[in-house]
This record gives C-alpha cells, structure tokens and sequence, in this order.
C-alpha cells in the first residue's frame, strides 16, 4: 500500500467519511460549542493566569496550558501543549484574554466532539449496530459529565481520550480482518496515548495481544516483540530527552506523587469508588466549594464533588455496570470485548485498588470511560436475534438517557451559579 492509500485511509479513520457521520460531528460540535463558547466570552473559568489548579473538579488547566503538566504523570505532553498554547496566543494577538480562553475550548470541544463520532464509527463499523441504536448509545454517552466538562476543558485528557478512541477503533478493524497493527501505528499511538498520561502506555499494547494465532507462531511472536520494543525504545528515548537523561528524577518524582495522591481519605473507600470513580465520571453528584489560593498567595475558590446524597444515583450506576458486566459475560469469547475490558481493568486495579487519585476520580474518566458504551453495544449486538430482549434493553437506555441527561443539566445549572459568584 502506497503512501497516498495509507493517508486517506488514516484520514477516513479519523474523521467523519459519511453524511451521517458529519452531520452527527456537526451536532455535537455546536452543541458544545455553545457551551464552551458562553463560558468563555463570560467567564475567566477555562483559564485564569492566577489560578495554577482545582478551580474546577482539580482539573490542572493552567499548568497543562503552559508546560504540560508534571514530566512524571505526562511526559511527552508539554510539546503537544507548547502548539496548543502558541495556535491560541497567535489567534488572540498574544494576550491571554477571552480569545485566548475562545481557541483552547475550541480545540478540546473538536477533540471530544471527534471521540464521539469514533465510538459511533466503533458502533456502525464493528459491532455493526443499527442506526438508531447507534445513535441511542452516542447520545446516551454525549451527556457524560466526563464529556460535557472536556468539551470545554484544556487538559490532557480531553486529547486522551480522542487518542484512546481513535486507537481502540483503528485496532479492532484491524483485529476483525484478522490483519496486524502496524509498527508506525504503534510507535506514533505510544508517543500520543502514553506521552499525554504515562500509564496509559500499556493499553497500545493489549489489542496486539489478540493477534490472529499469534502465540502459534514463533515468527509471529517476534515480529509483535519487536514492533513493542521500537515503540517503547523511542518512547524512553523521548521521555529522557526531556529530563536531560537524569532519570533519577522520574523515579523520585513518580514516588513523591505516588504518597501524594494515595493518601487514604475520611471518606469511605467503597463509596469514592461509587460515587467518584465509576459515577463521577457519568452522573455528577453534589458539589462542594473550598478555599484556595496560589503559591503567591492569590485566593479563589475551588469547586470539587461531593459522594451522591441519594439512593438513585447508586441505582443508576450498578443498572449501568450491571449492563457492563453482562455484556462482557455474554461476550466473554470475543476478543474485541477482551481489548476493552482489560483496558478499563488498568484503570479499576489502578485507582480502586492502588488508590492513586481516587478522591478525585471523577476527573479521570477521558481514560477509560469510552469502553462504557462500547461494551453497551457489544450486549446489543450480543442479543441481535432476541427482539423481546433488545426491546427491554432500549428501554432501559432509554430511561436511563432521561435520568442522566436530567441530573446533569440540573447540576451544570449549579456550576454556573458557582461562576455567578467567583468566576465573572
């Protein structure tokens, strides 16, 4: 395959190639786009100079915009945002005003608005879903509060998770044609996925795995050992460039932050799990307002969320998960199903079990909570020749579409009255 083949078909993958793909873009991009928008032409919000982190649900906008956040968690991640912050500095003229708030909630409602044309191209393409289930489950994940606050976020999981989606999509229509992944793609899905947040490294590496009867065949094995070692060899190359090769401070900051964001809270640990990790990142819950100020002593206020003070949030997440470990019992042979679910098991082992972040795990949903209405639809799929069960299964998305997309307004409505009264 030519060089000219492989750019259209890398194009097509990554961007809408049908009408109705385009159009869906074309929604949700707007729809964001009115929020990202209002925020930033009314509110200093998206990005305030003054502020360094946790204005809002401790996402780190500041310190992301202007160096990449920590080399420890992103290590490749200040290149990627060096080019973000300069395309907005040259748009607003060099300040860092309104404009310049207008650029970065532009890019990240583009990115986000481009994952959920790839779960949808995931959801048509390999599971091969109808159109309206399709877009049942697009929607049902469009009003995540994961992807409502990254619509207008500048943070590395807003690229995260376009990157991860991307990838996931790319490799599973590899996987279905029984076809390899290719070196390049691995080298380039390892320098973004893993640059941007470390730990996600290893998830470029699972879809290889389920190979076609790849442990059968020495050659194959190391063929898979080799495009691995490449890929991780440039990666360390890269992540060492940045610290001048002194990789001793990778491991001591990795510790330091480590004790840092593992320290057990007053909290109960099964109800952070609940309410933080799995919920947080789909339904909000309460919000909680502190007291901060910056190392130069500016004071602001800092908005985070509470555990859910209700019985029906804790419904509507153990409906969803028991939607989700269905679906992976009734697929539990299919390797695709396979890819996703060790992925998000990455993320179970290292935050519900190694509890690094999990107090505020809400925040961390562009890594992992893509695999939700993937495995949804993988459960439709699954009962594809049983109409009294999909019809029982679009039903309850249905309910559980309304439930969300009605919290999620009424608390976004709280949000602003927050930026009412800190943030104008």
């Amino acid at each position: 395959m030519n060089f000219k083949q492989k750019s259209t078909d890398l194009l097509k993958t990554t961007f809408p190639s049908q009408r109705n793909e385009l159009f869906l873009f074309i929604f949700f991009f707007t729809v964001y786009g009115v929020l990202g928008s209002f925020l930033a032409l009314n509110y200093r919000i998206i990005f305030d100079n003054r502020i360094p982190w946790d204005a809002y649900f401790s996402f780190d906008n500041r310190a992301i915009v202007m160096t990449g956040g920590g080399f420890e968690r992103h290590p490749l991640s200040n290149y990627f945002f060096d080019f973000i912050r300069n395309f907005a500095l040259l748009i607003s003229g060099g300040k860092m005003d309104f404009t310049f708030r207008l650029v970065l909630a532009f890019l990240s409602n583009f990115a986000i608005s481009l994952s959920l044309v790839q779960i949808f191209k995931y959801l048509k393409n390999i599971i091969r879903l109808p159109l309206k289930i399709s877009l049942l489950i697009v929607v049902f994940f469009s009003l995540f509060a994961t992807n409502i606050l990254l619509s207008f976020t500048p943070e590395t999981y807003t690229y995260t998770l376009f990157f991860l989606v991307l990838f996931n999509y790319y490799s599973a229509l590899k996987l279905r044609k029984d076809e390899k992944i290719s070196g390049s793609a691995m080298v380039l899905s390892t320098i973004f996925i893993g640059g941007l947040t470390i730990t996600n490294a290893v998830k470029v590496f699972i879809p290889v795995l389920f190979e076609k009867k790849l442990f059968w065949n020495w050659k194959k094995v190391l063929n898979v050992i080799l495009r691995s070692a490449i890929s991780i060899i440039i990666f360390i190359l890269l992540y060492l460039n940045r610290v001048n090769f002194d990789y001793t401070r990778i491991f001591a900051k990795t510790g330091e932050q480590y004790e840092k964001f593992s320290k057990p809270k007053i909290t109960p640990l099964w109800d952070m799990i609940t309410s933080w990790f799995f919920g947080g990142n789909m339904l909000f819950s309460n919000f909680a307002i502190r007291d901060y100020h910056s190392k130069v002593g500016f004071k602001y206020k800092a908005l985070f969320m509470d555990v859910y003070s209700s019985w029906i949030p804790y419904i509507f997440v153990a409906v969803v998960f028991g939607l989700i470990f269905w679906s992976y019992a009734k697929n539990f042979k299919n390797k695709l199903v396979q890819v996703l679910t060790i992925s998000l098991l990455i993320d179970v082992i290292i935050h519900c079990f190694l509890k690094f972040g999990l107090h505020t795990a809400y925040i961390y949903g562009g890594h992992f909570v893509f695999v939700y209405p993937l495995l949804i639809g993988w459960l439709f799929f699954a009962y594809k020749n049983s109409p009294k069960i999909q019809t029982f299964l679009y039903c309850s998305l249905g309910i559980l579409i309304i439930y969300l997309g009605l919290n999620n307004i009424i608390r976004m409505e709280e949000f602003f009255d927050f930026l009412n009264k800190y943030y104008q």
